[in-house]
């Protein structure tokens, strides 16, 4: 049975390339798409989709946004984005994010993440992990310090 599938990302051209590629083996069906914060939301209201495949960069309602505004979300999330910096991972992962991919990345790489996350797991880029632990490491002992105070 395919992974069923939601692409909200503000560049038609990017919705309609990641929906070709997702597509090529038939383990992956794109069942909905979305240009923005709010049309993902709308949509959410008729789709049930596996797997969401979120930007955050977006009008009107930005990605981390939108994981905000989902109160009862049965779709799980992947932030697929440009931003590797570990504030907006932080800032995902503080939210409830499954997954975190660059759109740099392979295909092969969002295709893991797609199948990890759809299996139950959490999927976070491997490059992205060392600095994901540094900043995880540092807010713990700046909680350490606070409680100490």
């Amino acid at each position: 049975m395919a992974i069923n599938i939601m692409i909200t990302d503000d560049h038609s051209m990017i919705r309609e390339g990641l929906k070709n590629l997702l597509e090529l083996d038939g383990d992956i069906k794109v069942i909905a798409e979305a240009e923005n914060g709010e049309d993902c939301l709308d949509k959410l209201k008729t789709f049930r989709p596996d797997v969401l495949l979120l930007d955050i960069n977006m009008p009107k309602m930005n990605g981390l946004e939108v994981l905000k505004a989902l109160k009862d979300r049965k779709s799980k999330v992947i932030v697929l984005t440009v931003h590797n910096e570990t504030e907006y991972l932080m800032k995902a992962v503080d939210i409830g994010i499954n997954g975190y991919v660059l759109k740099d990345s392979e295909s092969a790489e969002l295709k893991k993440a797609i199948f990890t996350i759809a299996d139950g797991e959490t999927y976070i880029q491997p490059s992205l992990i060392p600095a994901l632990n540094s900043k995880m490491i540092q807010k713990n002992e700046d909680e350490l310090k606070i409680d100490d105070l």
